[in-house]
């Protein structure tokens, strides 16, 4: 199989999820063996940032990206969009240090290269082979990832917060699936008592009750709901079957395909295509990327 682009270009504005701050994207098609390239055209200088595991600076509660002291934050959920639908190059044009959150999901870029279908190149696409097991486990949070060989990307998800709500949900994934239908719609979500101190510690500036699943673990007086309302400028809001009635669930397991989003957003900074079996437990942004850089040294 050869390379792809993409046939067109396309823009998205929107505003940072942790920073609040406006934004123009501008996904644009590029060469072969370029790879996934940002860059932030509000800045002066070499101003590119490589998609790949070496630029990771940072990944409380986004994988963000940095080189040279240009940043580039909130990267997973266009990354994963570009990996699932099969781009192999693309130059990402930003004006500010975040991308857009959009509807919290991957949806708005696979319906548009869904839409319009990708440029074949002329380059043969290489592949990153798995070809011996490989785990990486975090003591404390119990955080594990396997990676065993495999001739295509498979993925499997378990994800339990001790949660009565969510319970223990799964996931999982594979080369050949519709990636646009079974994994970009899938939003990111976060516990009802996450959000003040999300807030409090200056993130989530971008946020609101539109591009989040938000679950209700305990009970909620309603003084505090009509609180977010207003921090949120939303409408009236209640707890429906322990998640706010804000948005309806796209999957009974949502919050696992959504996990199962970010990883494949987070291996896609290995800079190939993965061709290998992935199991993952407590998934999060910290343990893919670690993870993505240890499978790199054990390969090497």
């Amino acid at each position: 199989m050869n390379q792809h682009t993409l046939k067109r270009s396309y823009t998205y504005k929107g505003n940072g999820l942790h920073t609040g701050q406006p934004v123009e994207m501008t996904l644009l098609p590029a060469p072969e063996n370029n790879g996934i390239v940002f860059q932030r055209i509000d800045l002066n200088g070499d101003s590119f940032v490589e998609a790949k595991v070496e630029n990771v600076s940072h990944t409380s509660r986004s994988t963000v990206l940095a080189k040279n002291g240009v940043e580039v934050g909130a990267t997973e959920h266009l990354l994963s969009a570009l990996y699932g639908m099969g781009v192999d190059n693309a130059l990402v044009q930003l004006n500010a240090s975040e991308l857009p959150i959009l509807d919290g999901s991957a949806k708005p870029y696979a319906d548009d290269i869904t839409e319009d279908g990708l440029q074949d190149q002329r380059v043969e696409r290489k592949y990153f082979t798995v070809t011996k097991p490989f785990s990486y486990k975090d003591e404390k949070s119990g955080a594990e990832i396997v990676v065993t060989p495999s001739d295509r990307l498979e993925i499997e998800v378990e994800v339990d917060y001790n949660s009565k709500v969510l319970g223990v949900q799964y996931a999982d994934y594979h080369d050949g699936m519709d990636y646009a239908k079974e994994i970009a719609p899938n939003r990111t979500f976060c516990f009802f008592h996450e959000l003040e101190p999300l807030l409090s510690h200056n993130l989530i500036k971008g946020g609101d009750l539109d591009n989040a699943i938000v679950i209700v673990e305990h009970p909620v007086p309603q003084e505090t709901l009509d609180k977010m309302r207003l921090l949120f400028n939303a409408g009236d809001l209640k707890v429906t079957q322990g998640y706010l009635s804000n948005v309806q669930l796209h999957f009974s397991n949502e919050c696992a395909r959504h996990k199962l989003l970010d990883i494949i957003g987070d291996f896609a900074l290995l800079g190939l295509p993965l061709r290998g079996k992935i199991v993952a437990k407590k998934s999060g942004h910290s343990i893919n990327t670690k993870a993505v850089q240890a499978l790199i040294y054990q390969l090497k």
